[in-house]
C-alpha cells in the first residue's frame, strides 16, 4: 500500500479545507476515486509520461493519475484554497507532483514538463473549450502533447466528435478531427459530481496525428470554417461571399455546391476550399 492510499477521503478533504465549489470558477468536484482512476486509465500507460492537469481542485483526478503510475504530474490550479489539499498529495508522492497556483489561460506549461506529455483534466466548464482550441491550433504540428483526455459537458463532447449532417457538427469537430483522432470514452451523470451540474458530462480522448489528415493552411482553414458556421443556416455562397469575389467558382472547384450549407460539408472538402483560397 502506498502513501497515496493512506490519504483521507475527498469528502473529508473538502470538509477539512472548506472547499465548497465555486460557480464563478466553473468548479464541480468529482469525489469518487474509482471514477477518477477510471478516467486516468483512459489516457493509457502513463508510466513513461509527464501529465498536465488543469483545475485539479481537491485532487481526485490527481490521485488517480499518480496511482495509475504517471511519471510526473503538473497540476495548474487557479483557486488558492485548493493548494493545501494538493500539497498533502505531493507529500504522499515525493517528487512526482508539481502544483502551480496560476490561471491555465495565462501560463505556458512546457517549461515544467518533459516529453512525452499527455494532458488529462476535468476541465473547468468556463474555460474548457478555449483551452481545447488552443491545444488544437498551435503554430507548429505535431504539438507538445501526445494525447488529450478531457472531461466536458456532454454537449461539448458531442460537438468534438460530430459527423457532417448532424446538429452538433461545426467548427469544433473540424478543428479536432483535422489533426487528431477523437472519441468519447466515458459518460458521467450529474450526480457523480459535487455539486451536481445541470447537465451530463463525458470524457473525450484525442490522439494527435503525426500530420493533419488533409493539407491546408491552418489559418485559412480556421477562417473559412468560422465564416461558414457563423451563418450556418445560409447557403455557402452567401455565408462565404466575403472570402473571395469568385467564391462560387472556388466552392465548385473544391467539390462543394454553392447551395450547400456548412453542416453538410466534410473535412476533406473544407480543406480543399482552404487550399484554393490560399492560392489567391
Amino acid at each position: 500500500m502506498s502513501a497515496l492510499d493512506d490519504l483521507p477521503s475527498l469528502a473529508r478533504v473538502i470538509a477539512a479545507h472548506g472547499l465548497s465549489a465555486r460557480k464563478a470558477l466553473g468548479q464541480n468536484f468529482l469525489l469518487d476515486l474509482n471514477l477518477t482512476s477510471k478516467i486516468a486509465r483512459q489516457a493509457g500507460d502513463l508510466t513513461q509520461c509527464d501529465v498536465l492537469e488543469i483545475g485539479p481542485g481537491p485532487g481526485g483526478l490527481t490521485r488517480g493519475l499518480l496511482m495509475e503510475g504517471a511519471r510526473h504530474v503538473l497540476a495548474i490550479e487557479k483557486d488558492a484554497r485548493c493548494l493545501p489539499a494538493l500539497q498533502e498529495i505531493a507529500e504522499a508522492a515525493p517528487g512526482r507532483l508539481t502544483v502551480l497556483n496560476a490561471d491555465a489561460l495565462g501560463i505556458d506549461p512546457r517549461a515544467h514538463l518533459t516529453p512525452p506529455i499527455r494532458i488529462v483534466a476535468n476541465l473547468p466548464y468556463n474555460v474548457g473549450t478555449e483551452l481545447l482550441i488552443r491545444w488544437l491550433t498551435p503554430p507548429d504540428w505535431p504539438p507538445f502533447w501526445q494525447s488529450l483526455t478531457l472531461m466536458f459537458q456532454r454537449e461539448v463532447a458531442e460537438r468534438i466528435v460530430a459527423r457532417p449532417g448532424s446538429k452538433a457538427y461545426g467548427r469544433l469537430a473540424l478543428l479536432a478531427q483535422w489533426r487528431a483522432e477523437a472519441r468519447i470514452v466515458m459518460h458521467l451523470p450529474p450526480e457523480a459530481f459535487t455539486p451536481p451540474p445541470k447537465v451530463s458530462s463525458a470524457v473525450v480522448h484525442l490522439t494527435a496525428l503525426p500530420a493533419p489528415r488533409y493539407p491546408a493552411d491552418a489559418k485559412v482553414l480556421e477562417r473559412v470554417v468560422a465564416q461558414a458556421f457563423n451563418q450556418r443556416r445560409k447557403m455557402l455562397r452567401a455565408a462565404l461571399k466575403g472570402a473571395a469575389p469568385d467564391i462560387e467558382d472556388r466552392l465548385i472547384a473544391a467539390g462543394i455546391k454553392p447551395t450547400d450549407r456548412a453542416e453538410t460539408v466534410d473535412l476533406e472538402r473544407f480543406c480543399a476550399l482552404a487550399r484554393g483560397l490560399a492560392e489567391g
